[in-house]
Order: C-alpha cells, then structure tokens, then sequence
C-alpha cells in the first residue's frame, strides 16, 4: 500500500512538471498584472526644475560683474545659475581644457603614455604668454607637460603636446572642434590649442561648461594635476604656481583652468566638491582677476548653499530578490545598472517615493545584466531619476533531466517517511 500511494504521488509530480512546462511564466512567479512596487524613501528635499532656474535667473539675481557665467552640477549637468551663457566670446587659456580633455583620452586610449617623453619643437618654444620656456633640443615627459598646462597654463607645452598626438597644431585643432561638434559644443570654434587671441577663436560659458564636465567626469584623475598648489619640474630648476587661486582659497577646489588675455578679459572654469555634490562654475571676461574669482566663488557658494545631491542608490545594489519557477536557480537578485542620484533643493522636506516596474512576463532563461525593470524615484509625481534594473547573474532554463532528478529524489523522500 505504501509503494502504491508513492507511486500514485510519483504520477502526479510528473504530471505537475509537464504542466510546468507549458504554463506561461507569469502565472508559475504568481506576479499581478502591473508588476509594480512603490515604497517611501523617506523625506527630502525637491528638486529644482529647468524652468525655474531660468525664470530665477533672468534678471542675474547675484548681480554678476562678467559678461557670460552659468554654475552647473557635475554628475547631472544641470544648470543652477546662468547668465547669457551662450554669448560668444573669447576663451583665453581656458581652451586648454579642450586639448586637456584630448590629451587624457590619447592616455586612455593608450595612444601615448604618462612615460613617454615628448619632444619640443621651434614652433612650440616660439610660443608667447604662459609658458616654461621650452627649449628645441629638450624633451619632457607627458606627465610633466601636463603638469605644465594645468599647473602654468604654459602655452608652449600644450602646443608641443598637440603636434606629439596629432601629428601638427593644425590636426590637434581639428580634433578639439569635432570633439567639440561631439559634446555639443554649438557656440564654439578653436583656432588654436593655447587660447592666444585670434580672430574666430570663440566658445561660451555653456560649451566651457560641457567639456568641463566632461572632463572631471570621464577623466577624475585629472585632478591630480588641476588641485596642484606649487610644484617644480627639471629637477627642481623650474618653479611651477597654479594660476587658479581658488585651489588654496577654496574648500572642495578640483580646478580647473584660468585665461585672460586684453581681448578676453578673465575667465576662469571653477569646480568643487563637498558631501558629494560636485559644481562647475563658468566666469567670462570679468573685468580683474579678483572679480572672476570673487564671482566664481559667489557661484559656487550659491550652489552648495542652496542644493545637496541624494544618492539613491549605487550600481549593483540589490533591489528585490524574486522567486524564479522552471530555472536552474530558484531566486535571482535584481540590482541597479548604474549608480543613481538626483539635484535636490534644500528645505522642501517632500517625500520621495520609490517605484519599481518590472518586466512582464519575465523568462529563463536569463543572462546577467539582462535588463529586468526599471525603477523610477518621484516626487509630488515628477520622476526625479530613474535607473535600469538589471539581472546580476545568469539562470539557465531548467531542462527535463533537471526536473526528473528532482522528482525522483522526492519520490525517494516519500519512500523513506
């Protein structure tokens, strides 16, 4: 009798397994119809929209003396301030953030190397303004050059820097104006890598500001060099000053490059960093140095006065574990693609929810990185933020060798009570 009802509970798990197979997936996980989960994060501060950074800004509010500036957030690239942003004028040596940008994607795409020792040509040491006074017959190394440009702002290394990676000023040239094109940089032409007045050699605070973020965000290491106070090169025979006083003067400084010519007047692109919010401020042709300075500042303090970035939660942060039927793994853990945060304003104390939307119908099998969802953060019903909700392993679909083991060790089971 005992082997009769085994075998009768044998019959009927094999029966289960088949309808197993043929079911829709939906209904073995038992997920409703929207698939949907919101729960409070708790209370925070609102976010500021784009319009209302426009409206508040028309009248320039903090009473700028420049010509053109706008304050940015690194991550986001969200305007916090701005003031005739796109206006073209004339650079100065803040160009030399564009041939930066080029020289650390040349490193990161291991066309050249810290190492690397670059030669000097007439053309180069020819070079006026800024400069170390580069000789034809030495040469330095990339790392050093570097240092020159974001240290000294020196005039002579940049253009040395630009024949060494692309063959002569003129192609280096060409490639910052299609980098440019690239970021959508529409406000800008370079005619050459240093930022000596020339006719048609024109950008905006807005362009400076989107190759600036570029380059704090996909090159940080820059900052190595850009947050240098003093330093010497050739052997300590080279005294090196950064041209950047907010470096010293500034809590949180990262850079990032100064210019002045009598054309251009003072500009500076500023960045900073404290508790995690990063700004860039943009000052062009203030009448002194200490306005563009004392500008830039009065941006940035604007910034982190009145903002604060919430993180939301960092790649490869488990969201939710579901239960998987018909894989080869009964749960799989969903965590987000990337990190995800969102510019908040201070002292709105709103509450932000959390809404989570998986896929319907989801499968097996299923890869790692396979996007599963999609959770959103929301406040008063705006969408903030939102970030991919990704598988973070892979699951094989259960095949009929797997379930027919798994059936006979429950028959065995059974055999044994």
């Amino acid at each position: 009798m005992k082997f009769f009802k085994s075998s009768i509970c044998l019959i009927l798990i094999l029966i289960f397994c088949l309808i197993n197979l043929v079911l829709p997936f939906n209904l073995v996980l038992g997920f409703d119809d929207s698939s949907s989960y919101i729960w409070s994060r708790g209370s925070s501060d609102s976010i500021l929209t784009s319009s209302e950074v426009s409206t508040e800004n028309n009248e320039n509010s903090l009473n700028l003396e420049c010509g053109s500036a706008i304050l940015i957030e690194q991550k986001t690239g969200q305007i916090l301030y701005s003031h005739n942003i796109h206006e073209q004028l004339r650079p100065a040596s803040v160009t030399k953030v564009m041939s930066i940008l080029l020289i650390m994607e040349a490193i990161s795409n291991q066309k050249i190397s810290l190492t690397d020792m670059v030669p000097c040509s007439e053309n180069a040491s020819s070079m006026g303004g800024s400069q170390i006074w580069l000789d034809p017959r030495e040469t330095l190394s990339v790392d050093d050059m570097l240092k020159a440009i974001c240290v000294n702002s020196a005039n002579d290394c940049v253009v040395a820097m630009a024949e060494f990676i692309a063959g002569s000023e003129e192609a280096f040239v060409q490639m910052m104006n299609d980098k440019a094109k690239e970021l959508g940089m529409n406000d800008t032409c370079f005619k050459n890598c240093h930022g000596l007045d020339e006719d048609g050699h024109v950008t905006s605070s807005y362009d400076i500001a989107l190759m600036s973020r570029e380059l704090l965000n996909k090159y940080p290491d820059v900052t190595k060099y850009t947050t240098i106070w003093m330093d010497t090169l050739r052997d300590g025979k080279s005294q090196l000053s950064n041209t950047n006083k907010l470096i010293k003067n500034y809590k949180g400084a990262t850079g990032l490059k100064t210019g002045s010519t009598s054309l251009a007047l003072y500009n500076l692109s500023a960045s900073a960093t404290r508790d995690n919010l990063s700004l860039i401020a943009v000052i062009m042709k203030a009448p002194s140095t200490k306005v563009r300075f004392n500008e830039a500042q009065k941006l940035l303090d604007y910034g982190f006065g009145n903002f604060t970035f919430k993180s939301f939660g960092n790649k490869g942060d488990v969201i939710k574990t579901i239960d998987i039927k018909k894989g080869s793994k009964k749960q799989i853990d969903i965590v987000l693609e990337n990190d995800s945060g969102a510019l908040i304003e201070k002292g709105k104390d709103t509450d932000i929810s959390q809404e989570i939307v998986l896929n319907e119908n989801i499968s097996v099998p299923i890869l790692a990185g396979q996007k599963l969802g999609e959770a959103k953060f929301v406040i008063d019903g705006n969408v903030i933020a939102s970030v991919n909700l990704v598988a973070n392993s892979d699951i094989d679909k259960l095949g009929l060798f797997s379930i027919c083991k798994t059936v006979i060790y429950k028959w065995i089971d059974l055999l044994r009570k």
